[in-house]
Formats: C-alpha cells, structure tokens, sequence
C-alpha cells in the first residue's frame, strides 16, 4: 500500500474514531443525565472521561497529521477553499472540545462525590452538564461539515 492510501486509511479510521467516540459519549452522557441515578452518573462520566483520553485524544493529533500530509502529497495548498474551510471548522471543533474536556472532568468529580455521599448533584453539575451540551453541539456540526467538505471537495466560489 502507497504511503499517501495508509494516511488515508489512517485518516478515515481516526475520523470514525473522534466523531463515532464524540457522539457515543455525548449519547450516553446526555441520556444518564436525565435518568436522575447519580450512580450511573458517575459511571459514565469516569467512562466519558476515559473514552475521551483513549480514543479522542489521539486522533486529534492524528487527524491533522494525515490530512495535511495527504493534502502535501496532493499539491493542495492549506489556501484551498475546501481545505481551509475544513481547518477552521477543525479548529471550531477543537476550541468546543477543549472546555468539553475539563468540563467532563469535573463532572467525573462531583458525580463521584454525590454517588459516595448524599446522592445528590449539587447546582454546579448541572451548570457544567447545560455547558458540556451547549459546546458540543456546534462541535458536532463542525465535524459534519468537515465531513461534507472531505467527500465533496467543492470549489466553494471563493
């Protein structure tokens, strides 16, 4: 296999990885929140937490590293309509998840907490959890316009 069809391959997995992990943990999380069971609330927010460090993380980097490299290998310049587009909606993406992170974090924290003592959420959580959603929706459109853009291609008129 040519170099330029394993970044490819590589790209195309990690893309599955960060969008199918992001929309998984968001499912997941989102749902746990209204169930009202702190104990499944600090099970998944470790888990969220967890998937996040394992699969998210890396292919942040990854992404980036096997796009651009395979844009190189094309002659495409990063000033490409589609390509910049694409960059700065990764970089939308990214800006969204870095809160995201720490917000899960935090989240993992006091859910634990509440599970271990008096069973409740304090006013915080639920201040974080309105944030981790607001931040992850915008993320999410981002990466399915990045999507678009990778598959289409389009000239975009400017």
């Amino acid at each position: 296999m040519s170099l330029y069809l394993t970044l490819k391959w590589l790209h195309i997995i990690s893309s599955v990885l960060l969008v199918g992990t992001g929309l998984g943990s968001a499912f997941y999380m989102f749902f746990t929140n209204r169930s009202g069971n702190v104990q499944a609330q600090a099970v998944v927010s470790r888990l969220v937490v967890r998937a996040d460090w394992w699969f998210t993380t890396p292919t942040v980097f990854i992404q980036p590293a096997t796009g651009l490299g395979m844009a190189a290998m094309a002659g495409l310049p990063w000033s490409t309509p589609w390509l910049a587009v694409s960059i700065a909606l990764y970089l939308v993406a990214g800006a969204c998840w870095l809160p995201v992170v720490w917000l899960q974090l935090r989240m993992r924290d006091i859910a634990a907490q509440a599970a271990h003592g008096d069973g409740v959420l304090p006013p915080q959580y639920w201040r974080y959890t309105r944030w981790w959603e607001a931040l992850g929706y915008p993320a999410f459109v981002a990466m399915a316009v990045v999507f678009y853009l990778m598959v289409n291609k389009p000239s975009l008129g400017f």
